[in-house]
C-alpha cells in the first residue's frame, strides 16, 4: 500500500508501563477539513484490517461522503502497518512487541488529530468490531469532541465469554510446533490454518450455515470455503501481528484507566454523544445482549441492531446483496442529520 501518511509519535509510555519507542501510526484520510476544523469524522481499522478495509462505507453520496466530510482512519497498533510485532526493530520485535491497549491507541490518535491534522471536533466517530472498542474509548474520554456516535458489531470491554473465545483462537495458533513461542523462522502453517477454523466457527452464525450462504461468495462447497476463504486469510498474516492484536482485543474496557478507575458504567455515562449501538444481530463474538446493556447506561443512546443473517460479519460490509450495508448506512445517514 502506498496511499497513507505516518504520524512519527516517537517515544510514547504505553498503559503497561513500557516505552515503545520510533512509534508510527498509519493513517489515510479522504476528504478535507474545513477551516474551522469541525467536520471531520474518525473510523479506526478492525482486527486484522487496514485503513483500505474501511473504504465500503465510503463514497460520493453515501453518510461518509468525503465531499462534505474529513474522514480519518488511523490503523491500530499491530495491524501491520502501523508499529506491529512484525516492523518493530530489535528488542522490542515478534513476541517481545509490548501490550498495547485500546486506550494507547486513541491517545496517540489524539495526538495525530490535534497536534497534526488539527481536528477540533468529530462530527461522527465510527467503527466496526475493534474499531467500534476504540470509537467508544473516544467518546468517553473526549466527549467535548464527538458529537455522534456510531458503534457496529463491537463492544465497549471485552466480556468474559468473548475473552474465553479469543484464548481457544490462541491456543490453536501457538500449539504448531514451528511456532517456538513467537521466533519461528518459517510460517507456522498448522497453526495458522487450525486459527482460521476457529474462527471460521464464530464469525458466522448457525443459520448462516444452515442456508449454505457460502455459495453467495462464490464457494462451491464448505470445504471451499474453509480452505479457500479462511486459509486464504490467516495464512498470509504475521502470527505475532495476529496476537497482539487479540491481547488488545482481550484486554479491552474503556474505563480501565485513570479517568474511571475501572467503574465501568460511569465511563458508559461520560459519552454524551448522539450514539447508534449497532450490533449484529446474529453476532457470536459482540452479541446483542452486550449492546443493550451498554445503550442503557449511555445518556443518549438508540439500540439499532443490524437486522442480518451474517453474524459478526454484518458490520463490515461483507453481505453481497448489500443489504447490511445499506442499514448501516442509511442509519450514518440518519445519525449524521440528528
Amino acid at each position: 500500500m502506498s496511499d497513507y501518511q505516518v504520524f512519527e509519535a516517537g517515544d510514547v509510555l504505553l498503559q503497561s508501563d513500557i516505552t515503545l519507542r520510533d512509534t508510527e501510526l498509519v493513517y489515510k484520510t479522504h476528504g478535507t477539513l474545513n477551516a474551522e476544523g469541525t467536520n471531520a469524522i474518525i473510523y479506526p481499522t478492525r482486527y486484522g484490517g487496514t485503513h483500505v478495509d474501511n473504504e465500503f462505507l465510503i463514497g460520493e453520496g453515501m453518510a461518509l461522503d468525503p465531499s462534505k466530510y474529513f474522514i480519518i482512519c488511523p490503523n491500530k497498533f499491530g495491524n501491520g502497518t502501523s508499529s506491529s510485532p512484525s516492523n518493530t526493530p530489535a528488542p522490542f520485535d515478534g513476541p517481545k512487541f509490548p501490550r498495547v491497549t485500546i486506550y494507547d491507541n486513541v491517545m496517540v490518535q489524539h495526538r495525530l488529530v490535534t497536534e497534526v491534522l488539527g481536528v477540533k471536533r468529530f462530527v461522527l466517530a465510527v467503527g466496526w468490531s475493534m474499531g467500534a472498542q476504540q470509537v467508544y474509548q473516544w467518546a468517553c474520554l473526549f466527549p467535548d469532541m464527538v458529537e455522534r456516535l456510531a458503534t457496529l458489531a463491537g463492544s465497549a470491554r471485552c466480556a468474559k465469554h468473548n475473552f474465553v473465545f479469543i484464548e481457544g483462537v490462541k491456543a490453536a495458533l501457538t500449539a504448531d510446533a514451528e511456532f517456538k513461542n513467537g521466533w519461528y523462522e518459517r510460517q507456522p502453517r498448522i497453526g495458522l490454518q487450525s486459527m482460521g477454523r476457529v474462527w471460521a466457527g464464530w464469525a458466522l452464525c448457525q443459520e448462516w450455515y444452515r442456508k449454505e450462504m457460502y455459495r453467495s461468495l462464490g464457494y462451491s462447497s464448505l470445504d471451499d470455503f474453509l480452505t479457500a476463504y479462511w486459509d486464504g486469510i490467516y495464512l498470509q498474516r504475521d502470527p505475532n501481528d495476529l496476537l497482539a492484536m487479540m491481547d488488545t482485543w482481550q484486554q479491552a474496557d474503556i474505563s480501565a484507566n485513570d479517568t474511571f478507575k475501572g467503574d465501568f458504567e460511569k465511563a458508559l455515562g461520560a459519552i454524551t454523544a448522539k450514539t447508534y449501538v449497532m450490533p449484529g444481530q446474529t453476532d457470536l463474538y459482540f452479541p446483542p445482549e452486550d449492546g443493550e446493556y451498554e445503550a442503557e447506561h449511555i445518556p443518549n443512546a438508540e439500540f439499532r441492531p443490524i437486522p442480518s443473517l451474517w453474524g459478526h460479519y454484518a458490520g463490515g460490509g461483507k453481505d453481497p446483496t448489500g443489504a447490511d450495508q445499506k442499514f448501516i448506512d442509511d442509519s450514518l445517514t440518519e445519525l449524521l442529520s440528528a
